[in-house]
């Protein structure tokens, strides 16, 4: 047997043990799964530790903080005036002023009082100032009049006084035995300056958990080092650390582990010495995922739950040693970050001292059919658009592997283990993320393009918030006849007619003209079946060649129905294809997935193809009309039409007016 033999015979047994991965032992629902891994966990914070004040800033009290002086510590005035019996004061008037002789001290903040105020005398005294015996009230100096008489200071006074105006009395702000701050509260900037005020220079503090933070595969590249075919940057690694930080934790950054066992086994045991460790990827039982052989050393009481009846997150594995959390998350972004929020997050926040997070709920109507996997519960990030009829929740379905939905979602909603589908106009509940997030001035919804980039990044620049939702012309046009935008993008051509954009209007609706992108066929530069012929001619001799393959478009995008219209009744192999977006065609075919595909040429230009003008298409803006003197679409407007926009999209490729 020859070495090419004894090669090709390893393979095959690489790939038939690769084929034959071990499935998931038991796939448990989601509440089963949390209830497994807080049955073992300790859940005590973190014990305390004494911090200067200028370090507490965002940590989390360990005790309550009682003050041990008053504040102020001293009857003090308020204003700039004259220390009086109030008493003395009574009758005073304009035209009847009571004059009061002046004390030889002048009472600055800081100055402890020499002289009593007897009856008919008064004292200089500043805000600040501490208030002298005998005085039971401030006059303020804009209601006298001082002169000097004979020798002798005196004062008019020409309004009354009664006891304690204008006086900060002493323990009024807070009196000493006060419990200033409870245990678990979080200190701001506000509580620092109290702190400060009652004389603390220290304070006990909950320690920070540390966390361990692992991320795996010989995929995996650091950020800012040179990307590789079939390479990905570790995104996962860089958002948990800052959402570990964010929940009152030190995240313990351990780098990237490659697929061998030895190298993990011992980043796993360093991951060990901290509170919490977390692993990003690896967590199926496939070839390659090692990261699960390795938990599953763990026995006290190690694995506890091993596959979630929920989508996105279905690999994950949770595991307990020793009362600390070791969790492997899966290592698609959208599904780490669900997972990592849905039962890390609050066993973090427990061992920093920190209550509950606090869930609200909104209802929602969804504008769109969505489709979904039965046998487990499915959450599917959504962004929040206030319509005509209430608040619409639009589908962030970029899948698992996104990077963009978690961040992009006001909230996500639940679909039920046993429906296939949620049909457009179902009511549903969105569970919020972040309850701090503001509504956006400016709703756009439609056809992505670059240039639609720079206009709304101008406007961002200028400080207006702005939503964009990518979901096709066709979604675009949808959303705006059901008023919930203020403006949608689209390049939507009438096949019958070949015009763009208005044959789709309604009377409710406004066209405003953007620009136009020149669209064809891209290709990688030296292909024969492309190179020097026309789009046409190319176009209807790849769909006759069954080994040139097609990356198609999404139904309802405007380049489909240009793709539609070129090939007519023809199906070329990949025509079911379904890229979402240009830069997705470009990218199938830059690495031969694909042979050919429709695209604008500004995308061609960036990935280096190969372009055949098909049509000059319009991309256009369509507003309701009843949301056109909105100030946020007047600004929308007024940017489309600006030079310095409008020289930016001429440099991109497009024809501006």
């Amino acid at each position: 047997m020859s070495n090419d033999d004894i090669r090709r015979g390893d393979i095959r047994r690489f790939v038939a043990q690769a084929a034959r991965q071990e499935q998931f032992l038991e796939v448990v629902g989601r509440d089963e799964a949390e209830a497994r891994f807080r049955r073992h966990l300790d859940l005590t914070p973190k014990a305390a530790e004494v911090v200067p004040l200028g370090a507490a800033l965002g940590r989390v009290l360990a005790e309550d903080v009682v003050a041990a002086v008053d504040v102020p510590g001293f009857d003090r005035s308020s204003v700039d005036g004259f220390a009086v019996r109030a008493a003395d004061t009574q009758g005073a008037g304009e035209d009847t002023p009571v004059v009061l002789r002046l004390n030889e001290e002048v009472l600055s903040a800081g100055r402890v009082p020499a002289l009593a105020v007897e009856p008919g005398t008064a004292t200089v005294i500043a805000t600040g100032g501490m208030l002298p015996r005998g005085a039971d009230a401030v006059v303020m100096v804009e209601h006298t009049d001082a002169r000097d008489e004979d020798g002798a200071l005196l004062v008019e006074v020409c309004r009354p006084v009664v006891p304690g105006g204008f006086v900060a009395a002493a323990g009024s702000d807070i009196g000493r035995g006060e419990t200033v701050y409870h245990r678990g509260q979080v200190l701001t900037s506000r509580e620092i300056g109290v702190l400060a005020a009652i004389g603390r220079a220290e304070v006990p503090v909950v320690r920070r958990p540390r966390v361990a933070i692992l991320s795996t595969g010989d995929e995996i590249v650091a950020p800012g080092e040179p990307i590789r075919p079939g390479a990905v940057y570790d995104s996962n690694g860089a958002i948990l650390a800052a959402a570990v930080e964010e929940l009152g934790c030190e995240p313990v950054r351990l780098g990237i582990a490659r697929d061998e066992e030895e190298t993990l086994s011992l980043l796993f045991e360093q991951g060990l010495a901290c509170d919490a460790l977390l692993l990003s990827g690896g967590t199926s039982k496939g070839a390659g995922d090692l990261s699960y052989r390795v938990v599953s050393r763990l026995t006290d009481p190690g694995v506890v739950a091993h596959g979630v009846a929920l989508k996105p997150g279905k690999p994950l594995c949770l595991a307990v040693t020793k009362g600390k959390p070791v969790v492997i998350l899966p290592g698609f972004p959208t599904s780490a970050m669900f997972t990592f929020h849905e039962f890390v997050a609050p066993v973090l926040r427990a061992l920093a001292g920190l209550p509950p997070a606090a869930k609200e709920a909104v209802s929602a109507t969804m504008p769109m059919r969505l489709g979904s996997e039965r046998g487990r519960t499915e959450y599917v990030m959504v962004s929040l658009v206030q319509g005509a009829r209430g608040l619409a929740a639009y589908p962030l379905s970029k899948g698992s592997g996104a990077v963009t939905a978690f961040s992009a979602a006001d909230g996500f909603i639940a679909i039920d283990a046993q429906a296939e589908a949620l049909e457009a106009g179902t009511p549903v509940s969105v569970q919020r993320i972040g309850r701090d997030t503001a509504p956006a001035d400016l709703i756009v919804i439609g056809s992505h393009c670059v240039g639609l980039d720079v206009l709304l990044g101008r406007l961002i620049g200028e400080g207006l918030g702005v939503k964009a939702l990518n979901v096709g012309s066709m979604g675009g046009l949808a959303a705006a006849r059901r008023g919930e935008c203020d403006v949608a993008a689209i390049h939507l051509m009438d096949p019958k007619t070949g015009e763009y954009n208005w044959p789709f209007l309604t009377p409710a609706l406004d066209l405003v003209s953007g620009y136009r992108r020149l669209q064809g066929i891209v290709f990688r530069k030296g292909d024969g079946r492309f190179e020097g012929k026309t789009a046409e001619a190319a176009g209807l001799a790849a769909a006759r060649d069954p080994d040139c393959i097609l990356v198609n478009r999404n139904a309802g995008s405007g380049t489909r129905i240009l793709t539609d219209r070129l090939l007519g009744d023809a199906r070329p192999t990949g025509y079911w294809s379904q890229a979402k977006s240009h830069n997705a065609v470009a990218v199938a075919v830059a690495q031969g997935r694909a042979d050919w595909g429709v695209a604008i040429e500004s995308v061609a230009t960036l990935y280096g193809l190969g372009f055949l003008p098909l049509q000059e298409e319009h991309y256009d803006f369509i507003i309701p009309k009843d949301r056109r003197d909105r100030p946020a679409v007047q600004r929308f407007l007024a940017a489309l039409e600006d030079e310095g926009v409008r020289d930016r999209l001429h440099g991109l490729g497009f024809m501006v007016g």
